[in-house]
């Protein structure tokens, strides 16, 4: 073997795998590695929120009536004026919320029964609450079914009605220096409400469950 040979096998094998050096390499970036997972998940323990909670407080019904409507064919529809006072609360200690691109509508039998409205973005500090009241409908119909139509006059005339309140949007997440990407909101209320034909304005709640919230 020649003396190059050999000096090429000696450089060759000064930086192999098995080498002292290499294996320092191997075991400093794995060190990394496992020092920066271990902070990972201490900040996502520490800092990891929890869903807003969403309650009903207040229902005020100002018209909520069957229509017949004859355009572009004759259909049933209602006609629907509500308010709801709707309750957000944050339940983190170290994350603010912030809500964006809000809207809510509201929706009796799985259809809906005034149009989509839209509400102002709201922030909520740490363990912090804020009070929405939208009024939504108006004086446009809207149509819906034969059954549900019936089921509504069949409701008031028991005095019990039930209805869903539905809020839409996205929200995002503050803790101390960290913020979250944007999430969609879903937040469905459905509530139990104390109404016969003709009565206007507040009405009794008959029960205010906590809202189910999906992010």
């Amino acid at each position: 073997m020649t003396c190059e040979h050999k000096r090429s096998m000696g450089i060759i094998s000064s930086y192999s795998p098995s080498s002292p050096l290499s294996r320092l390499l191997c075991y400093t970036v794995l060190t990394i590695l496992i020092l920066a997972g271990i902070i990972a998940l201490i900040l996502y323990l520490v800092y990891h929120p929890s869903k807003p909670h969403f309650v009903v407080s207040g229902v005020a019904v100002y018209q909520l009536t069957n229509t017949n409507t004859t355009s572009p064919v004759t259909s049933t529809a209602i006609t629907a004026s509500l308010q709801f006072t709707l309750l957000s609360r944050n339940p983190n200690r170290r994350s603010s919320i912030l809500y964006d691109r809000l809207s809510s509508y509201v929706t009796y039998k799985n259809q809906a029964i005034t149009q989509p409205a839209p509400l102002p973005v709201l922030f909520l500090e740490k363990q912090g609450e804020v009070a929405m009241s939208p009024v939504m409908g108006g004086s446009a119909p809207l149509p819906v079914s034969a059954d549900v139509a019936a089921g509504l006059m069949g409701d008031e005339a028991y005095g019990v009605v039930g209805l869903r309140l539905v809020v839409i949007g996205r929200m995002r997440y503050k803790s101390g220096p960290f913020r979250s990407g944007w999430y969609s909101i879903y937040v469905r209320c459905d509530v139990l409400i104390a109404l016969r034909k003709g009565c206007s304005g507040q009405v009794p709640l008959l029960g205010a469950p906590e809202c189910a919230v999906d992010v």
